[in-house]
Parts: structure tokens; C-alpha cells; sequence
């Protein structure tokens, strides 16, 4: 790692965690944010919203990359293989998690070879269902999946995705027999849950809230602990009767392994004071999303246990990608 951009870092740590002016000193070398998503989604709206908070913090001007394909292999390849210096950086989903099971192969371990630095938000799902189906809430779904066993049929946008795991873990909490119908992408799924190709799915809020405003899908649950602000009358899974079920997809800043620990520290304290800014809070609100406040101390073991409980639902779902 360059010396100089080292020993500013050094010292970036320590401005910010003690409030003092300067720490948000620039730099011509620009900070690469790498998103292994697609522009326009959840994961590159809140990279985008945040990078400009995120660079006055840095001292770095932020350039957002999109490296799309494969569920992020190839955006996060690159992450892992940048230099230490923490010029290159990834916001990463939990698909980050769910790859090792689908995946026959990828180029890279996804614990040993990454730095944790913050996990920023949780992303609430909500479980919807065609307003044709004869049910208004998650008791009368699982009684009428259970009298019509391997009858319905839920939709995701894909094999091995977030939308395909929560459902899979409703089969696995309440023992219901239903069909998975994987889609390229939750445009399709959404355009066919509408149209009753498939009775219910889970999806982010964002994309179905003036669907459901519209009565044209009908809202049972929320996937996580607490409800939405987003649609605060609607339930969650938990208070809905299956007492155990907790899922929700998340967002997270990484770099690549051995990262100084003063350059995470300052990235930490960086991206903490960008979340907080209105652009940023704004996009968080607009997405549904839920803002946690992990940083590299509990990280580590967060990335841990999440690619426990996701590995156990891949390998459930018997879910594989060439």
C-alpha cells in the first residue's frame, strides 16, 4: 500500500473519531465503490445516495462501478483483488452469502477473502399474493396450502436469490408443499403475480408497494421482526403465527482481506456520517429499508452466521448454478 495514502488514513481515522476539522480532507485519487448489481437497484440506489457523503468523509471523490453478472462473481472478484489501500471498496447484498451453494465454482473464498466494514441496512420483504387467491391473511394461506398440497405455486426472481430462500424458509417453519417458479429478475415475477401465473412470492417492499396500493396484490406479511414503516398495518410473519420465521435480505460495505485496520475504522465512521445525511436518508426511506449500525467489530460474525442459515436453505432447496 502507498505510504502516503496510509498515513492520511491514519490520521483520517483519528480525526473523525474524535469530531476534529480536517477529517474530511480531499484527494485527487478518487475512492472505486463497486456494486456487482445492476444500476437502478436496491443495492446501487443506496450507493449512490451515500457516495457523495462518503467521499467528502473519505477525503476521496467516490466513483460508483457497476460489474453485473453471474450474482456479483465478477464485480466482487474484483473487490477481493484490489490492493490494500482501501481505494477499492464493494456494497455488496447477501447474495454474497448464497453463492458458495449455488455456484460450482467462484474464484474467490467469501469469508477469508473479504474485510467486513459495516453492514448498513436489512432489506424487508413482503410476502403478496394475487388478490384472486381466497385468503386475507397468513393463517388462511398456510390452512389452504395445506388443503391444497404442491397445488400453489410461489414465484421468485430466481434460482438461489433472496425472493427463492425466503420461501423456502415458509416451507421449512410451517411444512407447506408449494411450487417454486424461479423468473429471470422480479419484473417478470411481479408482472406474473399480477396477472395470477403465480398466487404469491415474496418481494422488497419498494417494488410492490403501488401494487399494493392499487389492489392489484395483496399484502399478508412482512418478513422481518418488526414491521415496515413502509406499510406499517401490515403484519409480520412472526406476529402472524410462524413465531420463528425472521429473513430478510441486507447491504454491506467490504474490502478486500488484511484492510488496515485504520482505514476500516475511518471507512466505518465515513459511511456511519454519510447514512446520515437527508439524500441518504431519503433513499433508505424510499427503499423500505431498515438502517443497522454493524460495524467491523460484530461484522465478521454477522457475514458468519448469515452464510450459515443461507447455505442451509440453498442446500434445502437444492437450488444450483453452472
Amino acid at each position: 500500500m502507498n505510504l502516503d495514502t496510509f498515513t492520511r488514513r491514519t490520521a483520517l481515522a483519528a480525526l473523525l473519531a474524535c469530531g476534529c476539522p480536517g477529517a474530511h480532507a480531499q484527494s485527487d485519487k478518487p475512492l472505486r465503490l463497486v456494486v456487482p448489481l445492476a444500476a437502478g437497484s436496491t443495492v446501487d440506489a443506496v450507493a449512490r445516495a451515500i457516495a457523495p457523503g462518503f467521499g467528502k468523509a473519505t477525503g476521496h471523490p467516490v466513483v460508483v462501478e457497476n460489474i453485473v453478472g453471474a450474482g456479483g462473481i465478477p464485480g466482487t472478484s474484483q473487490i477481493v483483488k484490489a490492493p490494500k489501500d482501501g481505494l477499492t471498496l464493494g456494497m455488496i447484498s447477501s447474495n454474497h452469502v448464497i453463492n458458495p451453494g449455488i455456484y460450482k465454482t467462484i474464484p474467490y473464498d467469501s469469508l477469508k477473502d473479504i474485510t467486513p466494514i459495516a453492514v448498513l441496512a436489512t432489506v424487508p420483504l413482503v410476502l403478496v399474493v394475487n388478490p384472486t387467491l381466497p385468503v386475507k391473511n397468513v393463517n388462511e394461506l398456510l390452512d389452504h396450502a395445506k388443503a391444497n398440497p404442491g397445488k400453489l405455486n410461489y414465484g421468485s426472481a430466481g434460482n438461489g436469490s433472496t425472493l427463492h430462500l425466503a420461501g423456502e424458509l415458509l416451507i421449512s417453519e410451517t411444512g407447506i408443499d408449494m411450487k417454486h417458479v424461479p423468473y429471470r429478475g422480479t419484473g417478470p415475477l411481479i408482472t406474473d403475480l399480477i396477472g395470477g401465473q403465480v398466487q404469491l412470492g415474496f418481494v422488497s417492499i419498494s417494488q410492490v408497494a403501488p401494487q399494493i396500493k392499487a389492489g392489484a396484490l395483496r399484502a399478508l406479511a412482512i418478513s422481518t421482526p418488526t414491521r415496515s414503516a413502509a406499510l406499517p398495518d401490515v403484519p409480520t410473519l412472526a406476529e402472524a403465527g410462524v413465531r420463528k420465521y425472521s429473513f430478510d435480505a441486507w447491504i454491506a460495505l467490504i474490502g478486500p482481506a488484511g484492510l488496515p485496520k485504520a482505514i476500516v475504522d475511518a471507512d466505518h465512521a465515513a459511511i456511519k456520517a454519510a447514512l446520515a445525511s437527508p439524500e441518504a436518508q431519503a433513499a433508505v426511506a424510499a427503499q423500505g429499508l431498515n438502517i443497522l449500525h454493524i460495524g467491523p467489530d460484530l461484522a465478521p460474525a454477522f457475514f458468519q452466521s448469515e452464510t450459515t442459515k443461507h447455505q442451509r436453505l440453498v442446500k434445502q432447496s437444492g437450488a444450483t448454478l453452472d
